[in-house]
């Protein structure tokens, strides 16, 4: 039981990340099709920028995926050692699992917003919504990172 969870843990970033990046993209997607519905009503052509914001959330599961594929290879898979390390795994995969959910979850919500926004502002502000999408970009990342770093501990 403890190598299968030792092993299970090595999923679970991936499993919420993608979750993470399924309710941002969805957060930001109904937001672009209601500015893109009303830009068509007004006669004006769809705006491209507003796909920034809805792929914005996807990178959390690419670095799920990533954290899954590595570890697979690492040490810490082989026969005995996910057992050996089954809570610490857990944990590990948790505390990433949720960072990269969280993470992704709130980056479609401010994209959201900043669509919402480009389209009653006619566009103005871009540079400084990706900057400000780019800081809780990096929130998944540190947490990619920080996971990524623990992995060779457990041995």
């Amino acid at each position: 039981m403890q190598q299968f969870l030792g092993q299970l843990a090595l999923a679970i970033p991936l499993l919420m990340g993608a979750i993470g990046s399924s309710l941002g993209v969805t957060e930001a997607g109904q937001a672009a099709a209601g500015a893109w519905a009303r830009e068509g009503k007004e006669g004006k052509q769809p705006s491209f920028t507003y796909v920034i914001f809805v792929a914005a959330p996807l990178s959390q599961t690419i670095y799920g995926a990533m954290l899954m594929l590595i570890g697979l290879r690492s040490p810490v898979y082989a026969a005995g050692a996910a057992a050996a390390n089954a809570g610490a795994l857990l944990s590990l995969a948790f505390a990433c699992g949720v960072a990269e959910l969280w993470s992704a979850w709130i980056q479609g919500r401010i994209g959201a917003g900043y669509i919402r926004a480009l389209l009653e502002n006619d566009g103005k502000g871009l540079a400084f919504m990706i900057i400000a999408i780019g800081i809780i970009e990096t929130v998944g990342l540190f947490s990619f990172v920080f996971c990524l770093m623990a992995l060779p501990i457990l041995k």
